[in-house]
């Protein structure tokens, strides 16, 4: 399916931005390095409290998508989705600002961040599995971008499952920056950063792209051909 690649690539680009944003968390995790295997097999816990956030995310996105014409918004959907990822990179102190206008979210992050402190320097795996679930709920750009691309996933299940694999994406560097911790230079998370923002600019002209329904395999299919993927999505399920 077009959407399980197109999520595991969006969660990996945005990878990047994670190191740099959540990275602090991940290298403050209290986990006992001295046991290698508790060590790998917690962190791999707390990266799936992130994935289930993502996954839930999706799930709420996925039915309000349901109560939309999916057919007619998908394209529009799939056009703002990459007008948000560009607008997030050229325009980063505005969208900033926006978060700071919502007094209901600054409460809700100081509430957030009061549950973190307790969670994150225990060693047990249900406190790993709750600082990843915290963790996922964090205000992040690409998050948003990625939630509002799974609307156009096609149902439910499909805006879900994007989600999951977006969580997957991010995966591969998550994990390594709890194994990293602070032997990670601030001039390597630099380098990393810099790279992160051409990439997210080149998916949002993907996701426009998409939209446009030029006809271009692959890239920019057709409406019908979309159309078509939807139904056999929908008799699949």
């Amino acid at each position: 399916m077009e959407f399980i690649s197109a999520a595991l690539i969006l969660g990996f680009i945005s990878s990047f931005h994670c190191i740099g944003m959540c990275g602090p968390i991940a290298f403050s995790l209290g986990i006992d390095a001295t046991n290698k295997f508790k060590f790998h097999t917690q962190n791999i816990t707390y990266q799936f409290g992130r994935i289930t956030t993502y996954t839930f995310m999706g799930l709420m996105f996925g039915i309000i998508g349901r109560g939309l014409n999916i057919l007619v918004y998908q394209k529009y959907i799939s056009i703002t989705a990459g007008i948000l990822l560009i607008l997030m990179v050229l325009l980063p102190g505005k969208t900033s600002e926006i978060g700071n206008q919502m007094k209901f979210l600054n409460r809700f992050m100081i509430k957030l961040k009061i549950f973190l402190s307790k969670y994150i320097q225990r060693k047990d795996y249900f406190s790993r599995y709750t600082t990843g679930i915290l963790n996922g709920l964090l205000p992040c750009g690409p998050v948003y971008v990625a939630l509002t691309a799974s609307i156009a996933a096609g149902n439910i299940l499909n805006s879900a499952l994007f989600m999951t694999f977006y969580g997957i994406g991010t995966l591969p560097f998550m994990f390594a920056a709890v194994v990293a911790g602070n032997l990670m230079s601030i001039k390597l998370r630099n380098k990393l950063n810099k790279i992160y923002p051409y990439m997210i600019i080149l998916m949002g002209i993907i996701f426009i792209f998409r939209g446009l329904e030029l006809g271009i395999p692959f890239l920019s299919p057709s409406s019908n051909a979309l159309q078509l993927n939807a139904i056999k999505d929908c008799c699949t399920h």
